[in-house]
C-alpha cells in the first residue's frame, strides 16, 4: 500500500488506524475480543482507488474523506435497521472462501515484498528470499511447538505466544552477521514520530474537492460498507467460533454502528479504514482460552491418553486495549528507529506467517486434505465418509475453489474495486442454491454454522433453526457436523488435542445456549437416529 498509493499510507498511518480501532472496539464495543485493524483486502481498495482517482487530477485524501463519511452514514443505516440480522444467512461455505481469500492476499503480498528486492542487486534478493523462508519456517515451528507436547506447559506457551516476535527480533539482527551485513537490504520506511508521511496534517481539508467528486464517493463508499458489512462480521462470528464456549452475548448492530463511525473518523484522519482482522480475531480469543486435561476411557485402546478441552474464555476488554496502547508507542522516535532497523524481508516472511495460518485452519484446506488421503486407511469414524456420494464432497470443494478464484482473480484487475460485491454473492449462492444441488445430509456435514447459537441469539439464529431443548442427540450431531467441517474425523484424538477443539464439553457454557438446529441438521439428524 505504501508503494502503489505513492507514500501515501505509511508506518504512522497504519499503526494510527490500530491504535484508533482497539481503543474505541476495547472500550465500547459488544465485542471486544475482536481485534480490529488494517487488514488485506482494505490495502487492495485503498490502491484500486488510487489508481482510479489520481488520473483524475483528484485531491486523493479529500476523496478518501469523502468515502470515509459516506461509508460512516451507511453503517449507521445499516446498524439502525438491523441489516446484521442477514448473519443468520451465513454458514462457513462463505467464510472459508473468504478466509481463502484472504489468506493468498497474504502470500501474495510477501511475494511482492520480494519482488522489490531485486531494485537494489541481486544479492539482496537472494538474502531477501533466504531470510523470508527462514522467518517463515521458525515461526511456523513455534506454533507447532506450542501444541506439542514437547516441554512442560509454560515454556509451549511461552513459545506459541512470543516466538514469532522473537523470531522477528532475532532475524533483524541476523542480516548483520559475517558476510550479511555488507549486503544492503531495503528497511521497512518510516517517517517522523506521531506525523504523517507525506508533508500534510493529520486533518483532511475534506472541502478540498469538487462537488462532483463528492457524489462520486458515492458508490466506492456503498462497496466499502459491503466489504466492511461482511468482512468484519465474518471477522466476529470466527472470533466467536463454535469451538470457543463464550458466556457473554454478541452485540453485531452496535458494532457495525462503531465501526462506521471509526470509518469516518480515520477518513478524516487521512489513515487507512480499518476492521476485523482475520486470522488475528480467532487467534486472539484462542489465546485467552483456559484449558484443562481430561483422560479418556479406560478401555484398552485409549488408556493413559489424555487431551486438552477448552474450560473457558478469560472475556475482557484489557488485552485488546493495551495492544492498542503499545502500539502506539511504537510511533515514538525512539522505536520507529527500531522499526526502521526491521528488513522488508522479515516483514515478506511474516505474510508468509499468517497466509499458512490461515490456510491451515481454513475449512477448504482441510477438505481438500481429506480427499486426498488414501480412502482405505481413513477410519470411518470421520464424518465426510457418511456421505455416499463422493464426488458431492468433490463439488463442494470446487464450488469453494471458483469462488475464491474469481474473487483474486477481480482483485488482480482494475475493476478490484467491486470485490465486495463477489463475496456478498456467495451468501445467497449456499442459502437457496446448493439446497437445489446437495441432499440434507451432505449440507449437514460439509458445512456448519460459523458461531454457536448463543452467539448467534442476537440476530435471531441461524436460517432454518429451530428452538428446542436441548438434547443429546442434537448436540452429538451438531458436534459431528462442525468436525466434518474442519475434515476432522469424530473421537480421534489428533485433531482434539489442540486447544481450541473443547468447546462442546466446556463447563457453564452449556447452560447459557438454547438448542438451534439448522434444517440440515434435523434432517441428519432423523437420519442418524434411523
Amino acid at each position: 500500500m505504501f508503494a502503489k498509493t505513492n507514500q501515501s499510507f505509511g508506518v504512522n498511518e497504519v499503526l494510527l488506524a490500530s491504535v484508533l480501532a482497539s481503543v474505541v472496539f476495547s472500550l465500547a464495543a459488544c465485542q471486544p475480543l475482536v481485534i480490529v485493524g488494517v487488514t488485506g483486502p482494505i490495502t487492495v481498495f485503498n490502491y484500486t482507488v488510487y489508481d482510479i482517482i489520481t488520473p483524475r487530477g483528484t485531491n486523493y485524501f479529500a476523496f478518501m474523506a469523502w468515502i470515509g463519511i459516506w461509508s460512516l452514514i451507511f453503517h449507521w443505516i445499516l446498524a439502525i435497521t438491523n441489516s446484521c440480522n442477514g448473519l443468520r444467512y451465513v454458514t462457513r461455505f462463505s467464510c472459508d472462501i473468504f478466509g481463502f481469500y484472504v489468506a493468498f492476499i497474504y502470500l501474495q503480498k510477501g511475494i511482492q515484498v520480494l519482488t522489490r528486492q531485486w531494485e537494489v542487486n541481486d544479492a539482496s534478493a537472494y538474502l531477501s528470499i533466504v531470510i523470508a523462508l527462514l522467518v517463515t519456517v521458525v515461526a511456523y515451528l513455534c506454533g507447532i511447538i506450542g501444541h506439542s507436547t514437547l516441554f512442560q506447559r509454560h515454556i509451549r506457551k511461552f513459545i506459541e505466544d512470543y516466538g514469532t516476535p522473537l523470531t522477528v527480533i532475532f532475524f533483524t539482527g541476523f542480516v548483520h552477521i559475517g558476510k550479511m551485513a555488507n549486503i544492503e537490504l531495503l528497511k521497512l520506511p518510516t517517517s517522523k514520530a506521531f506525523f504523517p508521511t507525506t508533508d500534510r496534517s493529520w486533518f483532511i481539508h475534506f472541502w478540498d474537492i469538487s462537488i462532483g467528486d463528492v457524489f462520486l464517493a458515492i458508490p466506492f463508499a456503498i462497496l466499502l460498507t459491503i466489504l466492511f458489512w461482511f468482512d468484519h462480521n465474518v471477522s466476529s462470528l470466527i472470533a466467536q467460533g463454535t469451538e470457543f464456549p463464550l458466556r457473554k452475548p454478541a452485540g453485531f448492530h452496535w458494532d457495525i454502528f462503531l465501526l462506521g463511525l471509526t470509518t469516518g473518523v480515520a477518513g478524516l484522519l487521512g489513515i487507512p479504514f480499518p476492521n476485523g482482522l482475520i486470522p488475528q480475531a480467532p487467534f486472539h480469543t484462542t489465546s485467552l482460552c483456559v484449558t484443562r486435561t481430561e483422560s479418556d476411557s479406560d478401555d484398552e485402546a485409549n488408556k493413559g491418553h489424555t487431551r486438552r478441552i477448552v474450560d473457558h474464555v478469560v472475556e475482557q476488554r484489557v488485552s485488546n486495549l493495551a495492544q492498542g496502547l503499545l502500539t502506539l508507542g511504537t510511533m515514538t522516535g525512539p522505536l520507529l528507529i527500531v522499526l526502521h532497523l526491521i528488513p522488508q524481508a522479515v516483514l515478506a516472511g511474516l505474510f508468509f506467517v499468517m497466509g499458512i495460518q490461515a490456510l491451515e485452519a481454513n475449512g477448504i484446506t482441510l477438505k481438500i486434505l481429506f480427499l486426498a488421503k488414501d480412502k482405505a486407511l481413513t477410519p470411518r469414524s470421520d464424518p465426510l465418509m457418511r456421505i455416499e456420494r463422493r464426488k458431492a464432497i468433490w463439488a463442494f470443494v470446487a464450488l469453494e475453489l471458483i469462488g475464491f478464484g474469481a474473487t483474486f482473480a477481480i482483485t488482480q484487475t482494475i475493476a478490484a474495486i467491486g470485490f465486495p460485491v463477489f463475496i456478498l454473492l456467495y451468501i445467497p449462492l449456499r442459502t437457496w442454491g446448493m439446497p437445489r444441488w446437495f441432499t440434507a445430509q451432505e449440507l449437514g456435514l460439509l458445512d456448519a454454522p460459523t458461531a454457536s447459537p448463543f452467539t448467534m441469539e442476537s440476530v435471531g439464529g441461524n436460517h432454518g433453526e429451530t428452538v428446542g431443548v436441548e438434547t443429546a442427540g442434537n448436540e452429538e450431531v451438531l458436534d459431528e457436523s462442525d468436525e466434518a467441517e474442519r475434515g476432522e474425523a469424530r473421537g480421534s484424538s489428533e485433531g482434539k488435542d489442540v486447544v481450541h477443539e473443547g468447546r462442546a464439553n466446556a463447563e457453564g457454557a452449556s447452560r447459557r445456549r438454547s438448542s438451534f438446529r439448522t434444517a440440515e441438521g434435523i434432517e441428519l439428524d432423523h437420519l442418524t437416529k434411523s
